[in-house]
């Protein structure tokens, strides 16, 4: 099974007064996204659904790719803050055989990526996006294909 995750884009913390939960992205961090979307959907990444932290942060990151890769897209309250490998087993209980981009947010990303394989450290950076095959589901165990910075998605 193929897994992506995807950290949220730009959202800055110093120009926001109101609740973290509804902080959106930054011009720029839109202006980028939909770079990265569009170079997804040129490289031909296929997935069968996107699933998204309930954030508005992560839910704007998630809306561009859902419109770039043109794959449907679920908010999924498992994927906020707090997000780890034991919530990530429940989810892929209940997608079955799918591949899925999973948007969510940090140190939870990096985190399980890193537990999922091998307990390395992993920095998954705003805007990155991590391939993760997994080789089992439970528990879920994999390997890190690979680990692209957002300086390249956005090229």
């Amino acid at each position: 099974m193929r897994l992506y995750f995807l950290r949220h884009g730009l959202a800055d913390r110093s120009a926001w007064n109101g609740p973290d939960f509804e902080r959106p992205l930054t011009p720029q961090g839109m202006a980028r996204m939909h770079a990265e979307g569009r170079r997804l959907a040129a490289i031909g990444l296929k997935i069968d659904r996107i699933l998204t932290s309930p954030l508005r942060r992560a839910r704007q990151t998630a809306e561009i790719a859902a419109e770039h890769l043109r794959v449907p897209l679920e908010v999924e309250a498992r994927l906020a803050p707090g997000f780890d490998v034991h919530r990530l087993e429940q989810i892929l209980d209940e997608h079955p055989g799918e591949t899925l981009l999973l948007v969510g947010h940090e140190p939870d990303c990096s985190m399980t990526v890193g537990a999922l394989t091998g307990g390395g450290r992993v920095v998954c950076k705003k805007g990155s996006l991590a391939r993760v095959d997994l080789h089992s589901l439970h528990p879920p165990r994999g390997e890190l294909v690979w680990l692209l910075p957002p300086k390249v998605l956005a090229a």
